[in-house]
């Protein structure tokens, strides 16, 4: 038996999320239904962070065990040609036995995309927002989560976990044009829903609603109805995980 990781791109439009569901499609239940028809048997595949519904990836990275019966470069035409076109591996190696796309990961980095004006080719992948933004102050907001925090202002309240202590490594907003405009954070890990709760709460900030000072206040306060509204799913990718 050997332990393969992947790298995966996908549009999550479609899905439930990456985790599997019975409520409909999931990226993990299409790459695991694939890895039946080519092995002949059930394949656990264990993603490295578990995107909820609507989410994207450009870099999501899984691992299974497997035993081959082909090349690594067959085993990845033969994936892709048994996924769905809103799937893509496009990597494929073969790592040690204690490797967990998981457990072994060192940080995740997220993108979180806002469009300022109505945009038809990229509708699914962006939040119109009509707001006008202030960067500079959402970046001053930003600069308040560096560092180890706890988050639990900013995870879905019935998530229950034994600590909500995230260290994060960098968090920035910046335009990629006139109309566009990313946030990117990287971290050791994320709660349920944190990037988007973030993202909500900054354009509160920006938009001249919520002070810098009582966002402070907010990250402090352990209380998530205090944070803003969720940002919509579909502005949030997961760019790459790093080990």
């Amino acid at each position: 038996m050997k332990n393969f990781k992947i790298t995966i791109e996908y549009d999550g439009t479609e899905f439930v999320g990456w985790q599997r569901q019975p409520n409909g499609r999931s990226v993990q239940e299409e790459i695991e239904r694939a890895l039946e028809q080519i092995t002949s048997s059930k394949t656990s595949v264990t993603g490295a962070g578990r995107t909820d519904s609507g989410v994207h990836a450009r870099g999501q990275v899984a691992n299974f065990v497997i035993e081959p019966k082909v090349s690594e470069e067959d085993l990845l035409r033969s994936i892709n040609g048994l996924i769905a076109d809103d799937i893509v591996v496009h990597a494929i190696e073969e790592v040690g036995e204690s490797f967990s796309a998981r457990y072994s990961a060192k940080e995740r980095e997220y993108k979180y995309y806002i469009s300022k004006r109505s945009t038809a080719l990229n509708r699914h992948f962006c939040w119109l927002c009509g707001y006008d933004l202030d960067l500079s102050l959402m970046n001053q907001a930003a600069m308040k989560i560096i560092g180890s925090h706890d988050f639990k202002s900013f995870c879905r309240s019935e998530t229950k976990l034994d600590h909500y202590l995230c260290s994060v490594f960098a968090a920035e907003w910046h335009f990629l044009d006139d109309n566009q405009i990313v946030f990117t954070i990287r971290a050791n890990r994320f709660l349920h829903g944190m990037v988007r709760a973030l993202v909500g709460t900054f354009v509160d900030v920006g938009r001249g609603f919520t002070p810098v000072a009582e966002f402070e206040n907010i990250l402090n306060s352990h209380n998530r109805q205090r944070a803003g509204q969720s940002a919509p799913a579909k502005g949030l990718f997961l760019e790459r995980v790093v080990y």
